[in-house]
């Protein structure tokens, strides 16, 4: 008897633990009110700095037009090669059919770039090792474009991805394992819609249950991934690409379920609006300019170094921005309250170009220095308004609050809101004078030579204990 009762008791709490794991992961429904009823995890708001990396059959040609042909901001974006091809009614798109013609020649068709897509020099281990020297946290990888080919094995693009194809590889994995390897979280880009799919052209309702789901679902479940960073979503509302059905499946019962952080880009009508963290994009949403927007979500800017998402051998040094561009533009997304996906764009054979290195090397020993102001941070409650003009930037954590100065001053800085604190500068040994007046601070900068100089682009000054 005894043993009978242990049984039971042992299959009623088995059973109600079940039921309270089964409970738990139905928690979110298949609706925008309970999808965006999910807090977006803290992993993403504190790592601040990711690198986003646009690589397909696009790097073979890797031409767009640049800003010097006078086109708008979505026509330089190379990775745009395949539907420029097509459509000459747009700024911008004439010429590169005629770059294409010139030189690959009229018959030479979209397709046959596969072959060119070699990735002999890719080295996932060594994109890692970049990767974390610039202080990158996360990496997004383009798992597919708007073209279609994916960079892992799809039943659902078969013979148009990787392994099928050159470059024989699972691309998606293997940079997968290196980048996971460092520490770093790791993120896939996937586009909703596919240009010249047959199928989406003739039955879009087909192809969202039968190839655009089933290929989300693969993606997920074979590499786990931290991020999934939807895109070409505008063509359909959210319902027609039964996005909260799939994100309902996300966060229930995927293997990335615990911490997977999503996009706002699921529908014509869903970005800033609905889905996990809000994006920017070279600051446009949609056409609508975000440089000085209140962006109470968490929210993400993502752009590229050059003036294209994907290589473009069209562009010259002034297509892409300095160093000290980049960390300005770093410290004003997060003073904002967002995070910088800032883009590289390898080549067809699988090289990060030189110049991008550089760029994030710097971004890196920057980040070495004063990645306290960066990381973990929050936007402070009592900053001024953030203009292009801004110059001084805040950040906040615990009860530290940051100062970051974009632009060298000799003249005493003055702080409105905090009376208290001690100052440091980082990557400064000397003492800072400071004056506390009322519920006001002035800091006035030390007088630096290059050799105790911490930094060639920006400065931060940290007032321990001030909130």
């Amino acid at each position: 008897m005894k043993r009978k009762f242990l049984k039971t008791c042992l299959t009623a709490l088995c059973g109600g633990l079940l039921g309270l794991f089964t409970t738990n992961a139905q928690q979110y429904q298949a609706n925008w009110a309970s999808i965006d009823s999910r807090p977006i995890p803290n992993w993403f708001e504190d790592a601040k700095f990711g690198i986003f990396i646009h690589w397909g059959l696009f790097s073979v040609p890797a031409w767009g037009p640049t800003a010097k042909n006078n086109v708008g901001i979505y026509d330089r974006y190379s990775e745009w090669y395949w539907q420029t091809l097509t459509n000459a009614k747009r700024p911008g798109y004439p010429s590169t059919l005629a770059f294409h013609e010139k030189a690959f020649g009229k018959d030479f068709k979209y397709q046959d770039f596969a072959k060119g897509f070699t990735c002999e020099m890719y080295d996932p281990s060594d994109w890692a090792n970049i990767f974390e020297n610039a202080g990158a946290k996360y990496v997004v990888l383009t798992s597919k474009h708007h073209e279609g080919y994916t960079l892992w094995p799809s039943a659902q693009a078969w013979n148009w991805n990787a392994v099928d194809l050159n470059p024989h590889r699972d691309i998606a994995g293997d940079l997968t394992k290196a980048v996971k390897g460092k520490g770093l979280r790791m993120g896939f880009y996937y586009s909703l819609y596919e240009w010249f799919n047959p199928l989406y052209k003739k039955d879009v309702d087909t192809y969202v249950t039968s190839h655009m789901i089933p290929q989300m679902k693969d993606l997920v479940t074979r590499y786990t991934p931290d991020i999934l960073w939807t895109d070409g979503e505008w063509d359909h509302p959210s319902e027609k690409w039964k996005s909260t059905e799939f994100l309902a499946w996300l966060y229930n019962d995927s293997p990335s379920k615990a911490e997977v952080v999503v996009n706002d880009r699921w529908g014509k009508e869903t970005r800033s609006k609905h889905g996990g963290i809000y994006t920017t994009e070279y600051d446009l949403v949609h056409d609508a300019n975000s440089s000085s927007m209140e962006i109470a979500h968490p929210w993400e800017e993502c752009r590229g170094i050059g003036s294209s998402f994907g290589y473009n051998r069209n562009e010259n040094l002034e297509d892409y921005s300095s160093s000290k561009q980049l960390i300005d533009i770093l410290i004003d997304k997060v003073a904002r309250g967002g995070n910088l996906l800032l883009n590289v764009g390898p080549t067809a054979d699988g090289r990060i170009p030189v110049i991008m290195q550089q760029r994030l090397a710097d971004m890196g020993k920057w980040l070495k220095i004063n990645g306290d102001a960066i990381y973990g941070t929050r936007k402070w409650e009592k900053s001024p308004k953030v203009t292009p003009e801004t110059k001084v930037f805040f950040t906040k954590k615990n009860k530290d609050l940051y100062v970051l100065l974009t632009q060298w001053k000799n003249t005493p800085v003055t702080i409105e809101g905090i009376s208290g604190g001690t100052v440091s500068m980082l990557g400064y040994n000397g003492a800072i004078k400071v004056q506390k007046k009322g519920n006001a601070l002035t800091i006035t900068p030390p007088a630096l030579t290059p050799d105790v100089n911490p930094s060639e682009y920006a400065w931060v000054f940290k007032i321990s204990g001030a909130l």
